[in-house]
């Protein structure tokens, strides 16, 4: 029985075309279990094929099979790089373009009853931080309002996680009992 082929699809001439086509769902397989997705792996795949087929076909290999797989690594940090490079750029836009607080979004456009009631709280806050004792103060400013860790903030003002804890606790619990939340 003979293989039916497409006669508009030639068979490929490359050696390595044809090794990429034999071993395609071994390589699917490499990219899934390096990205963990198996729709980005069939991606990868396909990037791969790519490069396979728009490369200089004078290069050869002794082991063309591990240059496929060394090209198939360089396709993956390739992704990852241009990943990273979009993360940083749409952190850098986010920096200019949006305002945060603690790192997080804040929405530019809130109803101004909303506004001024958070105003009033936020300076109900601020006096009422402003009344704990200097320790406690600062732990609290440090932990709760610049988002450090507990260590961070130990480390900071030179003294142990759990003293830093009980600052942050006895502030919590002054602060709650005088703004009555």
């Amino acid at each position: 029985m003979s293989a039916v082929t497409d006669p508009e699809t030639p068979a490929p001439t490359d050696p390595l075309l044809e090794i990429y086509l034999e071993r395609r769902a071994n390589l699917v397989r490499f990219f899934a279990a390096r990205s963990g997705s198996r729709i980005i792996a069939e991606d990868l795949a396909q990037e791969l094929y790519v490069k396979l087929a728009t490369r200089d076909q004078t290069i050869t290999a002794e082991n063309p099979i591990a240059l496929i797989y060394r090209i198939a690594t360089n396709v993956m940090l390739d992704r990852a790089r241009g990943e990273a490079r979009a993360t940083a750029r749409d952190a850098a836009w986010r920096r200019v373009a949006h305002a945060s607080m603690g790192g997080e979004d804040v929405a530019e456009d809130i109803p101004a009853d909303e506004a001024v009631a958070s105003r009033q709280r936020l300076r109900q806050l601020v006096e009422a931080a402003g009344d704990l004792p200097p320790q406690m103060q600062r732990a609290f400013r440090l932990h709760k309002l610049e988002g450090r860790s507990h260590a961070e903030t130990a480390q900071v003002m030179g003294l142990s996680v759990k003293s830093v804890e009980k600052h942050i606790s006895a502030a919590l619990k002054a602060l709650t009992a005088r703004l009555g939340r």
